[in-house]
């Protein structure tokens, strides 16, 4: 790491602590031009950053920016294989692991941005990804033996641990529309899209990039006329080191179901977050719709709907339109 690098993990790990100018010389082996130089460099980036005559330099606790730094300080030893890279703008964070992927890079492989230009949602839909108010994250999995319709358990782990992220730093419940979409008060704010590779002779898995872009806050000027409605976000206002919290929060939970996930208890707990079980619901086919009733989720995470006929199906992947109440 550079000197800049340094100098932040050092203000990360001691948010609201002065430290002279000499001192920062001293514990990073540079010199204090190469101090000041980085100082100014990282207020550039927007961290606030205090400069007190006879005291020195602090990082403001209440600075809120995305860092590797500022994410890893949170971090738990279960994601010890996490390789993490954190973008100013992207195109998309999925479609830069799926490079890294086929390039040979190893299981734990991140691309964490604070903007995507052209940030991806399922069904061939943009997610709206607007720069400073969000956490836009992909992860790259290489888990063994698994088939194309068990990738959706990572999508699933992923909306539980999504779930009990935003609920723990924020006190805020949040619960599940199925299958990858996380709501607090009828409001969306939360999206994941799994996308995978599969070999061609053994029809597994070769890997699986996962994807979610959490709304941290709303966004200057509020959402677009066609989501305003729809999306909301997990804070009102700025919350301190609410994005790196959020962001490691979420690593911390998917990395330990994903780790273990026969004794996780994932399956259940997904349920019990259910936002649908018991509603009617519109389930969207190319080129139509049927009306039904969710009546519960299985072991598998399908969704087990009921017809208007009466005709009753598991689905295990497609699209539903919830009507809240």
């Amino acid at each position: 790491m550079g000197t800049k690098e340094n100098l932040l993990a050092l203000f990360e790990e001691n948010k609201g602590v002065y430290f002279s100018g000499e001192d920062i010389a001293r514990k990073l082996s540079v010199s204090r031009t190469a101090v000041w130089k980085a100082v100014k460099s990282l207020r550039g980036e927007g961290y606030d950053i205090d400069a007190v005559q006879n005291k020195g330099y602090s990082l403001s606790v209440k600075t809120d920016v995305l860092s590797v730094q500022g994410i890893k300080k949170y971090l738990k030893p279960i994601c010890s294989g996490i390789d993490m890279t954190v973008l100013q703008t992207v195109d998309s964070t999925n479609a830069a692991v799926r490079e890294k992927a086929a390039e040979g890079a190893g299981e734990g492989c991140t691309v964490i941005a604070n903007n995507q230009t052209n940030g991806k949602g399922r069904i061939g839909r943009s997610f709206f990804s607007p720069p400073e108010t969000g956490i836009y994250m992909s992860l790259l999995l290489r888990p063994a033996h698994y088939s194309s319709k068990q990738a959706v358990k990572l999508t699933t782990m992923a909306a539980v641990a999504g779930c009990e992220a935003i609920e723990t730093v924020s006190g805020e419940k949040a619960q599940i529309k199925w299958v990858n979409d996380i709501y607090i008060d009828g409001k969306k704010v939360s999206g994941i899209l799994t996308e995978a590779s599969l070999g061609l002779e053994n029809g597994f898995l070769d890997y699986a990039v996962l994807g979610i872009g959490i709304n941290v806050y709303p966004p200057k000027g509020g959402f677009p006329g066609e989501l305003e409605n729809i999306a909301g976000a997990v804070f009102s206002m700025p919350h301190d080191d609410g994005k790196n919290r959020l962001a490691a929060e979420f690593l911390n939970r998917f990395m330990t179901y994903y780790a273990k996930p026969e004794n996780s208890g994932y399956a259940d707990k997904y349920r019990s977050r259910s936002l649908v079980i018991g509603k009617e619901v519109q389930v969207i086919f190319p080129g139509h719709f049927q009306k039904a009733v969710a009546l519960d989720i299985d072991e598998a995470c399908r969704l087990i709907v009921k017809y208007e006929d009466g005709k009753t199906e598991s689905l295990s992947s497609g699209e539903i339109s919830v009507r809240l109440s």
